[in-house]
This record gives structure tokens, C-alpha cells and sequence, in this order.
């Protein structure tokens, strides 16, 4: 979704942010470069193809699944049939019944009003060319989850998988406090998975500050999730049961025209995904790292 007053939030207008620090590093490193991709939404890390990176566009776009890199190139693009894209925002990477899973969150809900949000899930490639120019993702072992929340619709744009398969979705804090919910594992298809509210999170909305979040990453080591808002990084550590303790907070307004995406390359860098600014072509991606 494009939020016109997000070109000019800069460090200079946000003074409540000024005791959070800015990243040690912050780096760009490229644009997206195929030029379908101008609302990219969220990004994931493949697990399976070393140095690519899987993203998608939100509302109104078609159902596919985009390959790149940090440099944002155009390595490939892949259609998923049958499904629509209500407000694909989020995508991430776990375990399913296929092995390691690519999960798809058609989770947008601007006016939060929609009953249920679906998550979609389909096998990750292996292979580049399992994808690049292929008519649909058949092949790939598509099913869904549909998800309810327990205190009814939100809007949500974050989510990670554990280990286990668990889903953890983290609503943008359009109505209430942001909030953390699981959903658990081993349901799938028509009937929705049990979802729980685990903890209303330490992030005070506010949409004039851009403090809305928009995704979510666990750390390859499992010990720390990453939140992001337009303005600012979130590093949460993992407690017990998926709960999340005190974050550390990193700065990174006026580093993006629209911070959408996050994901870690490694246990201490992140690349971020924008969305692209208006009258331009692409959105940029950065690399950075907060803290020591």
C-alpha cells in the first residue's frame, strides 16, 4: 500500500526517535530491477540457492513469487496459479509437509474487516530454472492455512516461521496495541489453523512517526526476531514458547522512501526492501547492521 507521507519523514521531524541509534552500518546496495517489481512487500532469504532472495508485490498485482538478489537483479520470476493476491505482504521460509516451504502471507486487511487471512504455502526450489519462465508452480506442492484471530480481523504485514512450523504473525498496530499471535502447526487446507495471542508487543503505533510495522525475520540462529516499522528496526530476543523479551532499537529513518521488507543474510546483517518511491522506477535495498 503507498502512504504518500512516508517521502517525507526524515530524522529531523521524528524527535521521539532521536535516542534510538542509527545502524553501525547501512549500505545500499542496489534497486530492483525487474520492473513488475514496484511494491515489493516483504523478502525472504532462500535456504536452498545461496545468495538469492525470494519477494513479492502487494494488493492489486499478480500472484508470483520474484527472485533476486542484494543488487535487486532480475534473476526470475514465478506465477502461482489458482490463487489470488487480496494483499500478499509478507513472505517467509519454514518447514511443511514437502520439506522447506515457501510461506506466502495474503495477511493485508487495510480496514481490517476480512474474517480470515490465508497463508499460502508451496515447496521452495531447489533450482533456479525449476521456475525461471515456467507456466505456473503446479510442481511445487501448493496448500494453504487459513488463519482467524482470536480478538477478530487485523491488519498484517509480519511473519516468521519456527522451526517446527509454527507461523508467528505480527499485526501493524492500525487498531490497538501491535500484537504477536501464533498460529499452530498440522492444520492446513479448508478448515482454520488455532491461532493465539501471545503478547501485545513494546512498539507504540504511530502513523504520523511511520511506527507501523511492516515484517518480521527470525535470525538464523533462532535467537533474535527482527520487526520492522517505516522507521525503525526492532530486535527482539527469543524467549520461551515464541514470546519475545525487551528489544533493542535501531533507527533507520530516512534511509527508504518505504521500508516494507526484512530479512537477516546472516546473525548480524539485514538486507531492507522498500517499496519504490513515487515517479520512479524501482524501490532500493540496503544492507545494515545495528549494534556491535
Amino acid at each position: 500500500m503507498r502512504l504518500p507521507f512516508l517521502l517525507v519523514l526524515v530524522p529531523a521531524v521524528l524527535p521521539a526517535q532521536s535516542l534510538a541509534p542509527r545502524p553501525v552500518d547501512a549500505v545500499r546496495t542496489g534497486t530492483f530491477q525487474d520492473p513488475s517489481l514496484r511494491e515489493s512487500s516483504g523478502v525472504i532469504r532462500s535456504r536452498a540457492i545461496p545468495g538469492v532472495l525470494f519477494t513479492i508485490n502487494d494488493s492489486g498485482n499478480p500472484s508470483e513469487v520474484f527472485a533476486t538478489d542484494t543488487a535487486g537483479r532480475a534473476i526470475g520470476r514465478w506465477r502461482v496459479p489458482g490463487v489470488g493476491n487480496r494483499d500478499w505482504e509478507a513472505v517467509s521460509i519454514g518447514p511443511c509437509p514437502s520439506g522447506s516451504c515457501l510461506y506466502l502471507g495474503d495477511t493485508g486487511d487495510n480496514v481490517e474487516r476480512h474474517p480470515a487471512a490465508t497463508i499460502y504455502r508451496l515447496r521452495e526450489p531447489t533450482r533456479l530454472d525449476r521456475f525461471r519462465g515456467a507456466p505456473d508452480a503446479t510442481p511445487l506442492d501448493l496448500d494453504s492455512i487459513i488463519v482467524r484471530y482470536p480478538d477478530g480481523p487485523h491488519d498484517v504485514e509480519a511473519m516468521w516461521i519456527d522451526g517446527n512450523g509454527a507461523v508467528f504473525l505480527v499485526s501493524k498496530g492500525r487498531s490497538g496495541g501491535v500484537r504477536l499471535y501464533r498460529v499452530l502447526p498440522g492444520t492446513s487446507r479448508r478448515e482454520p489453523s488455532r491461532t493465539e495471542m501471545l503478547q501485545v508487543l513494546p512498539i507504540v503505533p504511530n502513523q504520523a512517526m511511520g511506527r507501523w510495522v511492516t515484517d518480521a525475520a527470525l535470525s538464523p540462529n533462532r535467537r533474535v526476531v527482527a520487526i520492522r516499522t517505516y522507521t525503525e528496526l526492532y530486535l527482539f530476543p527469543l524467549l520461551p514458547a515464541g514470546r519475545l523479551g525487551t528489544p533493542t532499537i535501531c533507527n533507520v529513518a530516512g534511509l527508504e522512501p518505504q521500508g516494507e521488507g526484512v530479512e537477516w543474510l546472516d546473525d548480524r546483517r539485514l538486507i531492507l526492501t522498500s517499496e519504490a518511491p513515487f515517479g520512479t522506477p524501482a524501490g532500493p535495498l540496503h544492507v545494515v547492521r545495528c549494534g556491535g
